[in-house]
């Protein structure tokens, strides 16, 4: 086969896996909204379904970095769980200022994430073992601090990051109350993406990359311009903007400049595909790993901050299994299992697809227990078929 042959089939392999997680998070979407008679595309539900999985988006976030190099971290949730109840306890027992409170728990992600990156990058202590560990020692750490018992209520302005929204601004079309700023926010978004889009195709044209027919890339962004205003239209039927989706957006856009354009970027997929060459190449591997894990200590912090303020208290329990939603959606949203492959948005797609599968179990009335068995069924298919794919390609 020739090498024309070869890279056509490469970028169409791409293709389709991109593709694929829209199509599935459409599928999965218009099945529940058959299952449950409409209900999950109410504004309310959308709204909940955003503000629910939002400290999932944040962690998936860190943690696609962690999945990139080969490694999880499985301590994240209890890092939440500790963190939030820290913050809690700053504010309500020793009334601290909640801006003081916010920044000293989100230096102490940082720790925690240094913490944990020492023994993984200069001990060499497998991650697995390391963040396992972790996961144990945060958790009864969160027991201690509360002493079992629920830390709350919170006051208002704490509550705001988790449930807040941001200014509105109303007029009334038809008789029907309609939130302006979320109408815009979906319009420049949908004219960023189309403008990171071209931008994209005319680099990869001018470095001589194989680039996607023109009716691909439009229906791909017909297809992501729809999904992003369906959501901010729901969302603008309800009570606009929740502070934070804009938190999340903000994430998003740091990460994804960060792993797309920045040398560590380049130096954390370099470490995933091959870590001996990256060494020999030059890259310090060790300070790599480093700051992975203590960008992930920040991710669980911030998450501990938005869990507390969402339920407007901190609780023993919280950030229970965490740490396996974060990273079955890095697996679903196209991370490779073996590290060195994966991208920031395929992660929050991967992300929402968790969340809605959630959200529309919960609405048809699903227990728990099988709502387990068929998010570890759909994590399963997808690391398979990654795995069977890659087979074929090499």
């Amino acid at each position: 086969m020739s090498t024309s042959s070869l890279a056509k089939k490469k970028s169409g392999s791409t293709n389709a896996k991109q593709y694929g997680m829209l199509i599935a998070l459409i599928l999965i979407y218009f099945i529940f909204n058959l299952l449950s008679g409409g209900k999950n595309v109410s504004p309310m539900n959308v709204n909940n379904l955003i503000m629910q999985n939002s400290y999932v988006v944040i962690l998936a976030v860190g943690m696609l970095l962690c999945v990139l190099t080969g490694n999880v971290d499985l301590s994240v949730g209890s890092v939440v769980a500790f963190t939030g109840a820290a913050c809690a306890i700053m504010v309500l027992d020793l009334h601290l200022p909640i801006a003081v409170a916010f920044v000293v728990i989100l230096l102490c992600g940082l720790l925690a994430g240094a913490w944990q990156g020492f023994f993984i990058a200069y001990l060499n202590v497998p991650a697995f073992v390391v963040t396992l560990a972790n996961m144990l020692i945060f958790r009864g750490l969160t027991m201690v601090i509360l002493g079992g018992q629920t830390k709350g209520p919170l006051p208002t302005d704490y509550v705001q990051i988790g449930a807040g929204y941001l200014p509105e601004i109303y007029t009334y079309i038809g008789g029907q109350k309609i939130e302006l700023l979320s109408i815009l926010a979906g319009v420049i978004a949908s004219l960023i993406v189309v403008y990171l889009e071209i931008r994209s195709i005319n680099k990869k044209k001018s470095y001589g990359f194989e680039v996607p027919a023109v009716w691909q890339e439009i229906v791909k962004l017909a297809v992501i311009i729809s999904i992003i205003n369906f959501f901010t239209v729901k969302l603008a039927y309800y009570n606009g903007l929740p502070v934070v989706l804009a938190l999340m957006l903000v994430l998003i856009i740091i990460y994804t400049f960060i792993t797309n354009n920045t040398v560590p970027g380049r130096q954390i997929y370099a470490v995933g595909g091959n870590a001996k060459a990256a060494k020999l190449s030059g890259i310090k591997t060790q300070r790599v790993m480093f700051w992975i894990y203590v960008s992930m200590g920040l991710m669980s912090a911030l998450a501990g901050i938005v869990l507390s303020a969402r339920n407007a208290s901190a609780t023993p329990k919280a950030g229970d299994g965490f740490e396996l939603d974060a990273i079955a959606s890095c697996y679903i949203g196209g991370a490779a299992a073996l590290g060195g492959s994966g991208t920031i948005i395929g992660a929050v797609v991967g992300a929402l697809i968790m969340g809605v599968l959630n959200n529309g179990m919960s609405l048809i009335g699903w227990s728990v227990d099988i709502q387990r068995v068929v998010k570890g069924l759909v994590l399963l298919g997808a690391v398979t078929i990654d795995l069977i794919s890659k087979k074929k390609a090499s």
